[in-house]
């Protein structure tokens, strides 16, 4: 009778370091980089009284899809069998993170680089408006 054992399969401890590494940086860029940053956006939008947006919700979705996505690269890094294959997931993990750190920061300019275009003719009619050149 044959009893089923379950087979391990030894990796190389690179792989293990591969991994380890990828995800001690991915944890520092969240910590010491994505934090910082949509808190200092989020205290601006507050502080501004909205006139710089603050795009909460797809900041909220590109987040929560970006820890789906790192989590998913740094296990794929950790299931491999060669440490250079291991490396490469690892990298793209953090490639990932970073381009989610990134991401609030491009959405507040685009945001407010509309919104600036929408000041201008308001600043104009009040200019005039000042100087006598329109009635009001």
């Amino acid at each position: 009778m044959k009893t089923s054992s379950r087979v391990f399969v030894r990796r190389p401890r690179g792989v293990y370091i591969a991994t380890g590494v990828g995800a001690v940086v991915v944890v520092l860029i969240a910590v010491g980089l994505f934090l910082p940053l949509t808190g200092f956006l989020a205290a601006t939008t507050a502080s501004t009284a909205g006139l710089v947006p603050f795009p909460v919700l797809s900041v909220t979705g590109v987040t929560l899809l970006g820890i789906v996505l790192v989590a998913g690269a740094l296990l794929l890094a950790l299931t491999r069998r060669r440490p250079a294959a291991a490396g490469v997931w690892s990298v793209l993990a953090v490639l990932i993170a970073l381009a989610v750190t990134v991401f609030p920061l491009v959405a507040v300019a685009v945001g407010s680089a509309d919104r600036t275009a929408d000041i201008g003719p308001i600043i104009g009619d009040l200019w005039g408006r000042l100087s006598g050149l329109l009635p009001s």
